[in-house]
């Protein structure tokens, strides 16, 4: 960790691919998507080699880096909202299926209906093991916010699940 503070490219990078799987992911989780998710990892790694020098504490190496990865992944979401424009030959085919087919949902697509402050405690708690604690920590809330946001996005959850018709 010392020589990666003091600025060893393949020092910080031997401490950088002990957590690229999670970083990645996180990454995925918010952009749903390989490349997209890459990139986030890439910007991650780069912003945390330029400021790995800020670290104060080393044992908290890997907090740190999820913190940065949430909120590289948070700024890409927000700079990338992809608009679809549909192409006047495509409208035929909208509405055309089936009224009597089921849609499935996903729960990716659960999750992506939370905020984002919702969605970043779902995935640590609950993909990432994480401790309330832990959580507070990643991202500068208090302990109790940090409970009361994961409640309240499970009951979004479970009235959306309830909402899809897929459980009675």
């Amino acid at each position: 960790m010392k020589k990666a503070q003091k600025g060893d490219d393949q020092a910080f990078l031997k401490l950088f691919q002990q957590y690229q799987e999670d970083i990645y992911r996180i990454a995925f989780t918010y952009v749903k998507n390989q490349n997209d998710a890459l990139d986030v990892v890439q910007e991650t790694a780069y912003r945390s080699f330029k400021k790995i020098d800020t670290l104060k504490r080393p044992e908290y190496f890997k907090t740190w880096l999820i913190k940065i990865a949430i909120n590289c992944a948070i700024e890409f979401v927000r700079k990338n909202k992809k608009v679809i424009l549909l192409k006047p030959e495509d409208e035929e085919f909208i509405g055309s299926v089936d009224e009597d087919v089921s849609l499935s949902i996903t729960l990716q697509e659960l999750l992506d209906r939370l905020n984002e402050d919702e969605k970043g405690v779902v995935i640590l708690k609950f993909y990432q093991g994480y401790s309330f604690k832990e959580i507070a920590d990643l991202l500068n809330i208090p302990l109790g916010t940090a409970k009361s946001v994961l409640y309240r996005a499970l009951q979004k959850l479970r009235k959306d699940f309830k909402e899809t018709g897929i459980c009675e």
